[in-house]
């Protein structure tokens, strides 16, 4: 039995591997070029400063435009408002839409349009045009956008088709004796559309002020004055993409009596204001007790109690270290944590994971934590981090050490500033991730 479920097992990965090899030959055979060329829907390709750089055959098609006419053109210059109708807006609708996939790199959908478009072979004179357009960006490693993907559905003969049909329907309405006006629904149709338009505009400027006002607040809770006296020093925030730009994610630096300091980072189950509220009262609860009791793990104790009495506390992980430079020693502990990483000058490093204990109100009586010592040398180098930084949906969290052990020892030459900038670019997260990302970076 057991030698038939190899067998079956070993046919399944086979034709499985089969099946993505077809799969990965096919698709290096794809031309997409001509399928852009092909889509029956009308394409344009804008750089971000608005400049067209690709068409396809629809766009040109539904524009009545060559290809010579529009590449390499600033699209309003490309399509101007017509200076026949006072009430035109097109222009300021589509660069509002673009400006924001520009900003916030996601697509935006917009209302139907009444955008007129110059007539080729009649200089001055447009022609009356309906569009529903969508704004779609394509972003590049880093998270900028590269590219937006202008698209369009021409609506026109839909909108003249019914019209037509409400005028003939309002003369059979006339010819009856019926008071009732279809073009003047007709126009109370079209001014809900712009109020609608109006409405989002405004729900957006208000979306962007409560996202400063967060940023704002996130920027003071995670304020640490004893971190100006230490320039190898350098530390790293991300909030989750999509979020607004708050996170339960934290790090700390703290200056100690005897001369030794302490770097903590932490992460609070949840994105956005409520983690950010936990995050902000327990990143300051640990900084009371990590000036107040001897040692890591006692301070882990001291916020574990606390954290018993938040709600939205529990769970959290913590990590947090003290750094004897006298000694040359630290002294680490770690609330369910993933390890720091200790990287050697020679480019070797050590996962600190010896004092490791479940998160933060995992017991709910008191339990000591464990605390660990680990010798540096000068020029060591010590990297916190949040999870955000190596896991990945669907990998084993050992995989994420295992790239991030490979990716530090590659960088120990470069200064703390520049190692943490790698460190994001090697895990591809510089513009954000799912999860949110802390990140420190200390030179021993």
């Amino acid at each position: 039995m057991q030698t038939s479920r190899a067998v079956q097992a070993s046919r399944a990965i086979q034709t499985s591997g089969i099946a993505s090899r077809t799969a990965s030959r096919t698709a290096s055979r794809i031309d997409y070029a001509a399928l852009f060329a092909a889509t029956p829907s009308p394409y344009l390709v804008l750089g971000p400063d608005l400049v067209i750089v690709d068409v396809n055959d629809a766009y040109l098609q539904a524009t009545r435009r060559t290809r010579e006419d529009l590449v390499g053109t600033y699209v309003f210059d490309a399509f101007p408002d017509n200076p026949a109708d006072p009430h035109a807006d097109g222009v300021s609708n589509l660069s509002a839409s673009l400006h924001r996939v520009l900003a916030t790199g996601e697509r935006d959908a917009m209302a139907l349009q009444k955008y007129d478009i110059p007539v080729v072979d009649r200089p001055g004179a447009f022609e009356e045009r309906w569009w529903s357009p969508v704004n779609t960006p394509v972003s590049a490693p880093d998270g900028t956008v590269s590219w937006i993907i202008h698209r369009v559905e021409d609506v026109t003969e839909f909108v003249h088709a019914r019209r037509s049909r409400r005028e003939e329907e309002h003369d059979e309405v006339r010819a009856s004796g019926s008071k009732v006006e279809w073009a003047a629904l007709e126009g109370e149709l079209y001014s809900r559309a712009q109020e609608l338009q109006r409405l989002n505009e405004e729900l957006r400027r208000a979306h962007a002020r409560e996202r400063q006002v967060a940023l704002t607040l996130q920027e003071a809770m995670l304020t640490s004055p004893d971190l100006v006296r230490h320039p190898d020093i350098a530390v790293r925030y991300l909030p989750a993409v999509g979020s607004l730009n708050v996170c339960g994610d934290w790090y700390d630096v703290i200056d100690l009596p005897d001369g030794s300091f302490a770097v903590s980072v932490g992460d609070v189950v949840g994105h956005g204001l409520e983690a950010a509220a936990v995050m902000g009262m327990l990143r300051s609860a640990l900084s009371a007790a990590t000036r107040t009791v001897d040692g890591p793990a006692q301070a882990l104790e001291v916020l574990c109690r606390y954290a018993l009495c938040v709600d939205g506390a529990l769970t959290t992980t913590a990590v947090n270290a003290v750094i004897h430079k006298g000694e040359h020693l630290i002294a680490y502990s770690s609330a369910g944590h993933p390890p720091p990483v200790l990287l050697h000058a020679d480019g070797t490093c050590d996962l600190l994971d010896q004092a490791t204990d479940p998160p933060l109100g995992a017991h709910a009586e008191h339990v000591p934590r464990v605390e660990a010592h680990v010798p540096y040398a000068v020029g060591d180098t010590l990297v916190l981090y949040s999870d955000g930084l190596i896991e990945r949906r669907g990998e084993d969290i050992d995989a994420g050490l295992h790239r991030l052990c490979d990716a530090v020892s590659h960088t120990a030459r470069l200064s703390p500033e520049h190692l943490a900038d790698a460190l994001l670019v090697r895990f591809g997260v510089s513009g954000g991730a799912r999860d949110d990302i802390a990140l420190i970076a200390v030179r021993l």
